[in-house]
This record gives C-alpha cells, sequence and structure tokens, in this order.
C-alpha cells in the first residue's frame, strides 16, 4: 500500500501541485490508496475532494500524534504553525503503519508538500523511480 502524506497551506488549490509531485515521482494517482494529514486539514471539503476524485480513503491525525513520529526532514516552522515539526512524512509514515517506509521524502509544490510511503504489507517493497514504480521481491 502507497500512503499519500500532504501538508497544505490553507486554501490553496491540491489537485496540481499534487498531481504535478505524483508525475515527477513517476507514480500514477491509481497507486495512492490513501491520503493522510493534520486532522484539521483531513476534514476540509477541498482534501475530502481531492481524495473522493480519486478513489483514496482519508486518515488524520492530531498533531500530538504526527510530533510522537520520528521523520527525517522535521522542520521549525511547520512546528511553530501546526504543533508537529512534520506533517506530510509523520502523517504518510503513520498511516502506512508499523514497518513503514518513505518512498519520496517531502517535496513541497505551491504550497503544497507531499511525501508518500509504503507499509511493508503485501509483497515486495515498491521503489520509486523517475518513470515508474514496481514491486521488488
Amino acid at each position: 500500500m502507497i500512503v499519500l502524506g500532504l501538508g497544505a497551506r490553507s486554501g490553496v488549490p491540491l489537485p496540481a501541485p499534487v498531481l504535478a509531485v505524483l508525475a515527477a515521482a513517476g507514480v500514477e494517482p491509481a497507486r495512492i490508496e490513501v491520503l493522510a494529514t493534520v486532522d484539521r486539514r483531513a476534514a476540509e471539503p477541498r482534501v475530502r475532494e481531492l481524495a473522493a476524485g480519486f478513489g483514496w480513503r482519508v486518515a488524520g491525525f492530531t498533531a500530538a500524534e504526527l510530533a510522537a513520529r520520528p521523520v527525517p526532514n522535521p522542520s521549525a516552522r511547520v512546528a511553530a504553525a501546526t504543533g508537529a515539526p512534520s506533517v506530510a512524512e509523520a502523517a504518510a509514515l503513520l498511516a502506512a503503519g508499523p514497518g513503514a517506509a518513505l518512498l519520496l521524502p517531502k517535496t513541497a509544490r505551491d504550497g503544497v508538500t507531499v511525501a508518500l510511503a509504503w507499509s511493508g504489507l503485501g509483497g515486495g517493497r515498491p521503489v520509486v523511480d523517475r518513470d515508474v514504480v514496481v514491486h521488488q521481491r
């Protein structure tokens, strides 16, 4: 399972930046199963509409839950704004579950930050390549 972690500034349009990051990573939207973010963003119509448009489930986490998840790229600015040093990476890893690994570290575009995590369940680890996502055994 691949999870998309999402951080975003209030009111910023989501589809174009999210799709641009996925395209740059070589990941088709159909490969994503869950969109994960901070709970207050998960409740926003724009987030729910984005997820519904692609058939993704939505997972929301409190700032405390996000802050408790170690990440490779914490941000003091994000911590000041949300109460957690990471939203996109931490949410992706939390939603992907135990043994999760980042496939794509946080990548920012036009006020939107995206990270991708893999759950470790259900077969070989997917590898993000510039052109394609494949499963290794």
